[in-house]
């Protein structure tokens, strides 16, 4: 059985390969290409038993899955005033899914499981990834997990942990000591020389990931269905860069309101660095148009594994579709939240811990929930 073809979600063409939609990247815009969406109908929620592999009629990889047991993170309700002390607004409840508990600690693992299973069903003898450290992790692990070859493309700024990591798990790391772009172009060619099968982004405009690996994001949105079942989650904020988590859990939502297993989808929230936060400027134009061609200035920022230049249209989809806004912070309020969720006993990286800061700041309806994706573990230590 063959997978699924992928289709760009802009204008409908066919993908020629990973790279996303090279009919919208003449335009100037990174949109990627994804498989159908699932059909969930009959699905029982209770039964449902986490991660990417408990409903794997909703993927589009034919072969067997590989996993490590990820998914069933963690949720954790936060520590927040019952109303805004600045202006008496009352809110919600503010909680946290904390995909740190993943096997390696992020939610990488959920995309990577079902990638790496994607590549094998595809005969691939090698994957690669381009990372800041936390893809490349996952990407090694569950490589090993499944006896392929993995080599990382990296860059110098990867903290450490996340260096030690990827080796440990058996990686070939490639380390480029230029820029972002410059480490995708390396593997650009890579995979066009050597036919390795592609994890993540490397084209640009960037267009997102692995259309086939980003479906593993969508059961973010089943687990929270399940374990919030009875209860309106209003808002769920999102770190976001390229937009791979944001649109898979978009994805994931529209599935259960398409089957009637939820009531109505959450509102997305796109939470950025300051420094580099394109869906915060992009939404600030009226016109979709500009919006789509919104271009930034990316600076350095403690949020070391977020931040592009350019909205990949996935994630401005995701928003448009949920009537969802953007937000950005700067590296002062990002590590103060940092700072805080440690008070409470939670250790994020302050790429993660940017959505819960942002989250603290929305007034939703007492009662209602918002809930922000804690994406990874600070244990693999900060940036140098």
């Amino acid at each position: 059985m063959n997978p699924p073809s992928l289709h760009c979600l802009r204008c409908g063409r066919p993908a020629e390969a990973f790279d996303g939609c090279r009919s919208c990247a003449a335009e100037g815009i990174g949109a990627n290409a994804m498989p159908p969406l699932a059909d969930l109908t009959g699905v029982d929620l209770a039964g449902y038993a986490g991660g990417p592999w408990g409903l794997p009629a909703a993927l589009p990889v034919p072969g067997p899955p590989v996993t490590l047991g990820e998914g069933n993170t963690p949720n954790i309700r936060l520590r927040h005033e019952p109303q805004d002390a600045h202006d008496g607004r009352p809110t919600g409840e503010v909680w946290l899914k904390y995909e740190g508990g993943n096997p390696t600690g992020s939610h990488k693992d959920r995309a990577m499981a079902v990638g790496v299973a994607a590549a094998v069903a595809a005969g691939a003898d090698t994957v690669v990834a381009a990372s800041s450290g936390n893809a490349g992790a996952a990407a090694a692990a569950y490589a090993a997990r499944a006896g392929v070859r993995c080599v990382v493309f990296t860059t110098e700024r990867v903290p450490a942990g996340l260096r030690t990591q990827i080796d440990a798990l058996g990686a070939e790391r490639v380390v480029h000591r230029g820029t972002v772009f410059e480490r995708n172009a390396a593997m650009a060619r890579a995979v066009a020389e050597h036919g390795w099968y592609p994890l993540t982004s490397y084209s640009a405009p960037s267009p997102g990931g692995n259309g086939y690996a980003n479906e593993g994001y969508k059961s973010v949105a089943y687990e929270l269905a399940r374990d919030f079942a009875g209860r309106r989650i209003d808002t769920v904020v999102v770190p976001t860069s390229r937009a791979d988590l944001l649109a898979g859990i978009g994805r994931g939502f529209r599935e259960l309101a398409a089957a009637e297993l939820i009531a109505q989808e959450p509102r997305l929230v796109a939470a950025e660095p300051a420094a580099a936060a394109p869906y915060t400027a992009a939404l600030g134009h009226r016109d979709r148009a500009e919006q789509e061609r919104t271009r930034v200035a990316k600076a350095r920022t403690v949020a070391f594994s977020l931040g592009e230049e350019r909205p990949c249209w996935q994630g401005l989809d995701a928003l448009w579709r949920s009537g969802g806004t953007a937000r950005a912070l700067d590296d002062d309020a990002i590590l103060a939240e940092h700072r805080r969720l440690a008070s409470e006993g939670l250790l994020l990286e302050p790429s993660s811990a940017v959505a819960s800061a942002v989250a603290r700041e929305l007034p939703v309806d007492p009662g209602a929930l918002v809930v922000a994706i804690g994406t990874a573990s600070g244990m693999k230590g900060l940036v140098d």
